[in-house]
């Protein structure tokens, strides 16, 4: 009994050697290598599944999307070795130009804190002009405050003055008979008519 090992013919002792590999691949499944076509399936033609037009759309435009990625990459991944490349084959130049954006940097730097000090005092001025404004305007609305409070107490005093001139006329049980007295003998006629003008044009006698 002979099998085949390694492209040539050995003993069947020799089926586990570990150096050699089967040629032949195991078919897993119910049926072996030698048995026929099943009888259903004779005469069937098998034809590919049909295809979906939207599918293969997105499938097209999806490859086309990876595609342009992927040379997008290919791109990327090939400037930055050119460029590693370029770098060591010009050490020279590349520490030059090191050296020239290390400088321009520096000066940017300069300029930028320059303009940052330069930004603040005009800030610190306008803030301070701003709180001048605002004191000012405090003052200013106190004044008034104080000016409306005395015009208020002027008013307030003056009111009062009319009051006491006033109450010098009032009926008190001290001067009630002599009021009594007084309108007793000044009788005063109430009832009358006045025209548009203010005119009395019409009044009762008293009797």
């Amino acid at each position: 009994m002979l099998n085949l090992f390694c492209g040539r013919s050995v003993p069947a002792v020799r089926v586990l050697a570990p150096r050699c590999s089967v040629l032949l691949e195991t078919v897993r499944g119910r049926k072996s290598r030698n048995d026929p076509k099943a009888k259903s399936k004779e005469g069937r033609i098998k034809y590919p599944p049909p295809i979906d037009p939207v599918e293969m759309l997105v499938i097209r435009e999806r490859y086309t999307e990876y595609d342009l990625i992927m040379k997008a990459l290919r791109l990327e991944f090939k400037e930055g070795m050119l460029r590693k490349r370029y770098e060591v084959e010009t050490g020279s130049m590349a520490e030059e130009r090191g050296r020239q954006e290390d400088e321009e940097h520096s000066a940017l730097m300069a300029f930028n804190e320059a303009e940052n000090q330069r930004m603040l005092k005009l800030r610190q001025e306008r803030v301070q002009r701003e709180t001048e404004v605002e004191d000012l305007q405090k003052k200013e609305a106190a004044i008034r405050r104080e000016q409306d409070l005395q015009d208020f107490i002027k008013a307030k005093e003056t009111e009062i003055l009319h009051l006491q001139e006033a109450a010098k006329n009032f009926i008190t049980l001290e001067n009630l008979d002599q009021h009594i007295e007084e309108a007793l003998d000044n009788p005063k006629n109430y009832n009358f008519a006045i025209d548009k003008e203010g005119r009395v044009v019409k009044q009762t006698v008293l009797k």
